[in-house]
């Protein structure tokens, strides 16, 4: 059995940059509206979707029924129930028992609401670490994992993977031919990879699957650096703190393809019992980084995410982009699978969100292109790590105060189904993102302020306000229907992708390049040409003489206007007459002064620029205006006043904006043309007001 699992694990390894490329080269394929809105097509899920995470065995069957009278009367349509309750389907080796599971099932459905079912494999009974000890993860320090937690499994643990599968098939066996089973979420939350050996000898032979010889690795990682050079394959060690960029990255890779396999292992066990109409997806974490998203979310009907907040506030530019990212990973309608009920219990201070933001922040979900969002959890449990989390319901099985507030989106979310069935966003601006580029910059900041998520955000935050929508999606998505696409800090750049962002320029689009752009090929190995790549050079007709990272802020003005560079600059040096500088440093260190910070290139219909730093918002929103006016970017609903999110949704019949006013003031707005508002039912008109902290749904007069 044990090799059985160890090919069905190589099974997904091959050449050198194949895998990955021939995913990205499926996922590139363009898409039918069809597709697009795949879990629109799935018989008996409502338009809009308010969930719950509920966990029938921590309470008494009796009280079962008391619950779920409260959910239908906050308007709830969708239990997730099981994730985590492995010990009572399995009590012992072998041993299943599903009748607890079939009862609160049916209770649910009896109240209307429909369900999805977790496979529990995030959190292995004690039975099954103690019988199967191997199936426990070894941490980066060494340490073994302990029961009593979740996430301590070994991903590449052949004892794991085929009790996982084991279980996967009989829940399907019960569950996937039950009509009010609409689908199925793997596991929870996909974690770190294990450090163990037996891990450690399968990364070796995924190397080896990848680069054939041991003279192609060492030539691609310059083993030669340091003596570093393998001359066997099981000399190659796991990265544990700073080593090798290749190696870094490879196990990263490795990692990602890992987690693909695991959750393969159990679609393939569920997909051969469940009937096809129900969905699978899994639950991600938004910028988290232990993976490759994309790679993963691929055999997925759709992405789902988990939508927190901590210690503070709603952040909408934050959580947009999350959202947007989120929705990228398949480039298709997304759900929140969870989402706080107001504070929770992980954080540094679990403050309780204020009186409204709950509803805002389901809002804002839905205007990204969520067709769900549901809540945990809905009640505490007496014991356990998370007592103190928030919950729908407390301890005492009564409502708490925001119970209320979802009961109200219930309400909202029946009001407006119709109308938003079948719409998803339909951005004219995409930003460029992939996992291989952050790690590389995070295993060699070169200045330790410099983050790539925060690099990001200097471009989504004003984008986001200019276009009212933007997609967030891999370098190798389409492009062609973008009319402004935006890299920034694409460190690590194929060929082959570097080509296509030339022929997206040549075909009239306008390609925004960041800083950092183009220094790594795909073996996170330093490419020869400088910055930002031969093919772009060329077409750019500049390119960077040098790299700074900065210890103080640097002025920058011109034509876009005036502010500082700070952590991170890049002198550039044109090479053709008709290059545009845009920006130019001022007084520095002697190297950046008065030298070029921004070019441009138009060339045909198209147009090619190039941002040679991390800039302050002032700089970022003169620049982010000029490039969404060069390229024809217009907002549907026109200017906002700020602190107004504007979220449009569309399909081939549809038009419908979503609009949370996020600042504590009322505001007015002009609308293009008179418009009904959905949610208290007004007359159609062309000025609207929106009170402080409130959200309004609008859809032309006359839909």
């Amino acid at each position: 059995m044990r090799k059985i699992y160890l090919l069905l694990i190589l099974a997904f390894i091959v050449s050198p940059n194949a895998a990955f490329a021939a995913a990205q080269t499926k996922q590139a394929k363009p898409e039918s509206n069809a597709q697009r809105q795949a879990s629109k097509s799935i018989p008996g899920v409502p338009a809009l979707v308010l969930g719950v995470a509920w966990y029938p065995e921590h309470w008494e069957e009796a009280r079962w029924e008391t619950d779920l009278t409260l959910m239908q009367a906050a308007g709830i349509n969708m239990v997730r129930v099981g994730e985590f309750a492995w010990s009572r389907m399995e009590p012992q080796d072998g041993q299943f028992d599903f009748g607890w599971l079939d009862r609160a099932i049916a209770l649910a459905a009896k109240r209307g609401m429909k369900i999805v079912v977790g496979t529990p494999t995030a959190a292995p009974p004690a039975w099954l670490t103690q019988k199967y000890p191997e199936t426990l993860a070894t941490w980066e320090d060494g340490t073994r994992a302990t029961h009593g937690n979740r996430g301590q499994y070994r991903i590449t643990s052949a004892k794991y993977l085929e009790l996982a599968r084991r279980l996967a098939a009989e829940m399907a066996k019960r569950y996937g031919n039950n009509p009010d089973v609409i689908g199925w979420q793997i596991d929870n939350e996909y974690g770190p990879v294990s450090y163990d050996a037996e891990s450690r000898q399968q990364f070796q032979s995924f190397l080896k699957s990848r680069y054939r010889t041991l003279a192609a690795l060492n030539k691609a990682w310059s083993t030669d650096y340091w003596s570093q050079t393998y001359d066997n394959w099981e000399q190659i060690p796991i990265p544990v703190g700073y080593h090798n960029p290749g190696l870094m990255l490879e196990w990263k890779r490795f990692g990602s393809e890992m987690f693909r396999n695991y959750q393969h292992n159990q679609i393939e066990a569920i997909r051969a019992h469940a009937d096809p109409r129900q969905f699978i997806t899994h639950n991600f974490m938004g910028f988290y980084g232990g993976f490759d998203h994309y790679l993963v979310a691929q055999e997925l009907n759709f992405a789902s995410w988990d939508n927190y907040v901590g210690t503070g506030h709603l952040d909408p530019v934050r959580k947009g982009a999350a959202h947007d990212l989120t929705r990228g990973f398949k480039r298709k309608s997304f759900w929140v699978m969870e989402t706080q009920p107001g504070s929770v219990n992980w954080a540094d201070v679990n403050n309780m969100l204020d009186r409204g933001e709950v509803r805002r922040m389901a809002w804002e979900a839905i205007g990204h292109g969520a067709d769900a969002v549901a809540y945990w959890q809905w009640r505490n449990a007496l014991g356990g790590q998370e007592q103190y989390h928030g919950s729908l319901l407390g301890a005492d099985g009564k409502p708490r105060p925001v119970y209320d507030e979802v009961a109200e989106l219930g309400r909202e979310f029946a009001k407006i189904a119709d109308a938003i069935k079948g719409t998803s966003p339909a951005p004219q601006t995409a930003i460029l993102y992939d996992y291989d580029s952050r790690w590389a910059i995070e295993f060699q900041k070169h200045n330790k302020d410099f983050d790539p998520n925060t690099h990001l955000q200097t471009y989504y935050r004003p984008l986001r306000q200019l276009t009212q929508d933007i997609d967030i999606v891999h370098p190798t998505a389409p492009l062609s229907h973008y009319k402004l696409v935006v890299a920034p800090a694409l460190n690590v750049l194929p060929d082959s992708t570097e080509q296509q962002l030339v022929e997206y320029v040549k075909a009239g689009g306008h390609l925004v390049i960041g800083a950092r752009t183009g220094m790594k090929d795909e073996h996170n190995a330093l490419k020869p040409s400088l910055q930002p790549g031969k093919l772009l050079s060329n077409l750019l007709g500049g390119e960077v003489a040098e790299f700074f990272a900065l210890e103080k802020n640097v002025p920058v003005s011109g034509a876009l206007g005036s502010g500082e560079a700070k952590t991170w600059a890049e002198m550039l040096r044109t090479s053709a007459p008709d290059v545009e500088v845009l920006l130019k440093f001022g007084k520095s260190n002697g190297w950046l002064d008065g030298q070029p910070a921004v070019i441009s290139r138009k060339l045909g219909s198209g147009r090619v620029t190039y941002v040679g730093g991390q800039f302050d918002e002032s700089i970022m929103a003169g620049l982010s205006k000029w490039m969404v006016e060069d390229a024809g970017v217009k907002p549907a609903l026109g200017p906002v006043p700020s602190g107004v999110e504007v979220c449009r949704r569309v399909s081939h019949d549809k038009e419908l904006f979503i609009l949370i006013n996020h600042s504590p003031e009322a505001q007015k707005i002009s609308l293009p043309a008179p418009m009904r508002e959905l949610l208290k039912g007004s007359e159609p008109a062309a000025l609207l007001t929106i009170p402080a902290n409130d959200v309004v749904v609008l859809v032309p007069a006359g839909k």
